[in-house]
């Protein structure tokens, strides 16, 4: 990948480092004309930065072709790699995406900004507006959670229906909010990933993900530690932010939302279950708060879910 060219192409290509809750921090900011509207992503895990990473320097052009692109690493995964001990809550990220907000306005003081938000970091963006109802103009978030992550009769149900083995599903089954630990939320993953439709829509478009990882690999912002702490990272013996996600409840938040907030949905997604977003929506009575079901898309991001993106994206930026 030839740096100096993707810069020639771009207005902005920068990596920056911020202080985000007394943490310094990389962040990449890059788009072919200042002017544009601010995209500011938060990744899904928690930990698991994609797929837009500090890494993706010149590897979406037509994400930057029409708009800043943010890229950041959350502390504790990637380039940001830092133990995640269980001091750290929920709140501490929601802190660290107001700040990296203030940081952004204070580049771009005239510049519309964008969220997008990807599974932890729909939860993110929605615990953000509760603090701050007007801290961006959108919010597009993809496999927004809400409430009965792993732990529910949707979850089982669907389960029940495969070929997953009767032990395994027993065990499933006994799993509840008061009594589960870290290895039955693995054991629940593990399942819906291989009996399921839940993640990946197995006939959906796959993602060239080897091109992805030829361009993660060679890029000049990342090295080898920060590549492999994409996945094995600070967040391995955390224990405090699960807790929070199993428990949360953001029913009244996202009623509530000042600003647009389009949701995007894959079809078969139960991990953040989209009977649930829709029947949020459609309950809400609030014209800020969409969905829009992906066909052919699970929990994860691919090929069907990200041209939706652009396009919602392309709308955002005629209207706000």
């Amino acid at each position: 990948m030839n740096n100096k060219k993707i810069k020639s192409n771009n207005e902005i290509s920068e990596l920056c480092s911020f202080s985000l809750g007394g943490y310094q921090q990389k962040v990449l900011i890059e788009g072919k004309r200042k002017d544009d509207p601010v995209v500011i992503t938060l990744h899904g895990g928690p930990g698991t930065p994609i797929p837009f990473s500090v890494g993706c320097r010149g590897l979406f052009p037509v994400f930057t072709d029409e708009f800043i692109m943010v890229y950041w690493d959350q502390l504790g995964c990637g380039i940001n790699n830092h133990v995640i001990d269980d001091s750290f809550s929920i709140n501490s990220f929601v802190q660290m995406t107001e700040e990296l907000i203030g940081k952004i306005k204070d580049k771009f003081p005239n510049n519309k900004i964008i969220i997008f938000s990807t599974s932890w970091g729909s939860i993110l963006s929605a615990k953000l507006l509760e603090k701050n109802p007007y801290a961006v103009d959108c919010v597009i978030a993809c496999g927004q959670i809400i409430k009965d992550v792993f732990i529910c009769d949707e979850v089982r149900n669907t389960l029940t229906a495969t070929s997953i083995p009767t032990k395994k599903l027993e065990k499933i089954k006994n799993v509840t909010v008061d009594n589960f630990k870290g290895n039955d939320l693995q054991l629940i993953s593990n399942a819906l990933r291989k009996y399921t439709n839940a993640y990946q829509n197995k006939t959906g478009k796959k993602a060239p993900m080897g091109t992805i990882v030829k361009g993660l690999l060679m890029s000049p912002d990342y090295k080898m530690k920060d590549f492999k702490a994409i996945m094995v990272n600070g967040y391995m013996k955390n224990t405090s932010l699960w807790k929070e996600i199993i428990h949360i409840n953001l029913t009244e938040q996202l009623k509530s939302v000042q600003i647009p907030y389009i949701i995007l949905q894959g079809d078969t997604d139960i991990v953040a279950s989209t009977k649930s977003v829709e029947k949020l929506v459609n309950s809400s009575n609030n014209a800020n708060l969409d969905c829009k079901v992906v066909a052919n898309t699970g929990h994860m991001p691919g090929v069907e879910m990200m041209d939706e993106l652009l396009v919602v994206l392309k709308k955002c930026k005629q209207q706000i």
